[in-house]
């Protein structure tokens, strides 16, 4: 046999080998991953868009569960007395559809969090302040005093998001 023949013969065995790769992630679960490899770097890509999809939230390390007295409020006057301009903490112009919390100062603007039964699950930012918000409590913001007042009070497991500004 030539060396042409034998570096074809080992580059044959070795792509159609079934390889294993095992990624462990801080703070999530261990996932294991087969893949009949055709190329170099399709067990990386694997991988990759394996543990994207494995890593959530929960898993990613990225967010922590704080328990949070959650209540709400609208932007009227009964809810913000004299702030009742349309205009947030940060200077945020209040739109249609908006979805945002006031929180305390421990949590800077920005801030994401996750609020069970808020926002169909969808991060929301801290855009917000209140004279009662202190420590772990959280006001979500509607847009009419109706629905603030369905919310009512509420003690649930809120995500948020430890970016450099929450560290």
């Amino acid at each position: 046999m030539t060396v042409v023949a034998i570096i074809m013969l080992v580059r044959t065995c070795v792509l159609s080998c079934i390889i294993s790769a095992v990624y462990t992630k801080a703070d999530s679960r261990v996932t294991s991953l087969s893949a009949a490899v055709t190329e170099p770097d399709a067990v990386s890509r694997t991988a990759l868009n394996e543990s994207e999809i494995e890593a959530g939230p929960e898993q990613s390390g990225e967010w922590r569960t704080v328990r949070m007295r959650v209540t709400a409020y609208c932007p009227c006057e009964k809810c913000c007395g004299e702030y009742a301009d349309g205009i947030t903490a940060c200077g945020h112009k209040i739109r249609l559809g908006d979805a945002f919390v006031a929180a305390d100062k421990q949590y800077s603007f920005g801030t994401e969090m996750l609020i069970p039964g808020y926002k169909n699950g969808q991060p929301v930012k801290v855009l917000d302040r209140g004279g009662a918000i202190r420590g772990d409590r959280l006001d979500v913001f509607f847009h009419s005093h109706e629905e603030a007042l369905k919310w009512g009070v509420k003690y649930l497991d809120v995500k948020v998001h430890r970016g450099p500004q929450t560290q």
